[in-house]
């Protein structure tokens, strides 16, 4: 079985590989051949990638690998910049909002030793962010929004739509979420929490700052 795996994996070259990860991300479970032929060929993509100021971020427990910028070193401001190849997002306040709250979720997820897999359902995703949003008196519109944030989300490649033939909607939150939301970042999550009440008691649901992805 592991030299079938291996003759796999062998069809698999270093340019295929930089065209997959450029798309966007590679899954363990969604591909074990190309997953198994990135873990073998990963210094030849780091070094490859590294030529277009991009930088593997590969977590082989977790089991997903994405290309980030590298950063620019301080003296590079006067200095001819590459072309950005991985595109930032702009990202609303009630989104952000969203990820930390996933993250938070992900976090205690894993401190309860359970399924590594964290399944909600899309009223348990509702509940999780409206008691931060603004008090309205037009439910249906307050949903509506939940909802488009839910799909800006799901976008971004942090929940993934399961397909289930009846009952509510689920979702799984993606693991990845784990390498843009930290835990330095999410220790601070109270913090953060208050100064977005304060923000969010200004600001409608559909307004706030902007975050780079």
């Amino acid at each position: 079985m592991e030299e079938e795996l291996q003759e796999k994996t062998a069809s698999v070259d270093l340019s295929t590989l930089a065209v997959t990860l450029l798309k966007g991300v590679i899954y363990r479970e969604g591909d074990e051949r190309l997953w198994g032929a990135l873990l073998d060929l990963q210094v030849r993509v780091r070094d490859y990638m590294s030529v277009l100021s991009l930088e593997l971020v590969l977590d082989e427990a977790e089991g997903y690998a994405f290309l980030r910028s590298r950063a620019e070193p301080a003296e590079a401001d006067t200095a001819p910049k590459p072309p950005r190849l991985i595109a930032r997002r702009p990202i609303s306040f009630p989104v952000s909002l969203l990820l930390a709250l996933l993250r938070k979720k992900l976090a205690e997820s894993d401190a309860g030793g359970g399924d590594s897999r964290l399944i909600l359902s899309r009223d348990e995703i509702v509940e999780l962010i409206r008691v931060f949003l603004p008090d309205t008196n037009n439910e249906a519109k307050l949903i509506d929004q939940i909802e488009t944030h839910i799909n800006k989300v799901i976008e971004l490649g942090f929940l993934r739509r399961l397909k289930i033939a009846s009952g509510p909607s689920s979702f799984e939150v993606r693991r990845i979420l784990k390498a843009f939301v930290d835990a330095q970042w999410l220790s601070d999550f109270d913090t953060r929490l208050a100064a977005y009440r304060e923000q969010l008691g200004r600001a409608s649901a559909g307004q706030g700052g902007e975050a780079d992805e």
